[in-house]
């Protein structure tokens, strides 16, 4: 067993348009995060970059929670611990923070405890933290997965790509708008048309197949929905307007990330001028934003023993 290891894991885009709780691709961008056990039974989370002046930087930081849950469904007593932990993903962006922090403690805990549980074990504890699949699997998977939580737990699958799959740049563009994800839920109504279900079912279907071959065409025709965007979109100001300027700078699809705030767009190459498109549109709604050029990651999570 080591006592001191590191954790990787990617950022996110869930929901993808049609694909509501359903669809999430990695990210190839990555918090880290070293553990390393100590002699006396404190829980020391030292941060940099994103949210390093708001996090807890104790055992209430969510890292140190989701380890101290597998400590306790594996009946062991927590080590003491440092947690040193270098942030890239913005939080509550829609970018999947929480859930990388969550799967950052799982992995890390279930690490030092020598690897007692198995993936699917890991996966179905990290989403009961978390509340629901579409950031967790991915993140842990890598690529494009699609999955689903039930009473059975948890069913995940990644979307291997074809082979010679033409690229895809997505430009995430995260205006400076608080949006915290339980109350994007809240705005969601209980009951939908059936029309609409149908209308999310067979785009869905269609903007996983479009990521999995890079028909950015398919994506452009197949990216819309009538389950989340319509009632989040109106409540971050500019959003509209940022996703209109980004189809006439060349973008061939875009939705909210996740639950947003943040918007990606899909493109074949890295081009500058959809993200600055976009944030004129922010810009003129009173927000500054901030852009990230990304492609998706077909890696996942990984654990890495510093000490063997």
């Amino acid at each position: 067993m080591t006592d001191k290891l590191r954790v990787r894991v990617p950022a996110t885009t869930a929901n993808l348009g049609p694909g509501f709780d359903a669809l999430g691709l990695a990210l190839d961008l990555w918090n880290e995060a070293e553990f390393t056990v100590q002699a006396d039974n404190r829980i020391i989370v030292r941060l940099t970059g994103e949210g390093a002046d708001v996090l807890p930087s104790d055992e209430h930081n969510l890292i140190a929670q989701a380890a101290l849950h597998v400590f306790a469904l594996a009946d062991e007593p927590p080590p003491g611990l440092q947690i040193d932990c270098r942030n890239r993903i913005p939080l509550a962006s829609g970018m999947g923070s929480s859930a990388a922090a969550v799967l950052t403690g799982v992995l890390g805990a279930n690490a030092l405890l020598g690897g007692r549980f198995d993936q699917q074990a890991l996966l179905k504890l990290a989403v009961q933290i978390e509340g629901h699949p579409d950031n967790v699997a991915p993140a842990l998977l890598g690529g494009l997965v699609v999955c689903l939580a039930d009473g059975e737990g948890v069913h995940a699958r990644q979307l291997p790509p074809l082979e010679n799959r033409n690229p895809i740049n997505i430009t995430l563009v995260l205006p400076e708008f608080d949006f915290p994800t339980q109350g994007a839920r809240s705005v969601l109504p209980a009951q939908v048309d059936r029309s609409d279900a149908v209308f999310n079912l067979s785009r869905a279907v269609l903007v996983a197949e479009a990521l999995r071959t890079g028909d950015l065409d398919l994506l452009g025709t197949a990216m819309e929905d009538r389950l989340h965007q319509p009632y989040r979109l109106s409540l971050i100001p500019g959003a509209l307007g940022a996703m209109e300027a980004a189809k006439s700078a060349g973008a061939a699809a875009v939705a909210l990330s996740g639950a947003g705030p943040s918007l990606a767009a899909f493109s074949a190459q890295h081009n500058p001028a959809i993200g600055e498109a976009m944030q004129r549109a922010f810009a003129a709604a009173g927000l500054p934003a901030r852009v990230f050029e990304l492609m998706p990651s077909q890696a996942g999570a990984k654990v890495v023993n510093l000490r063997d």
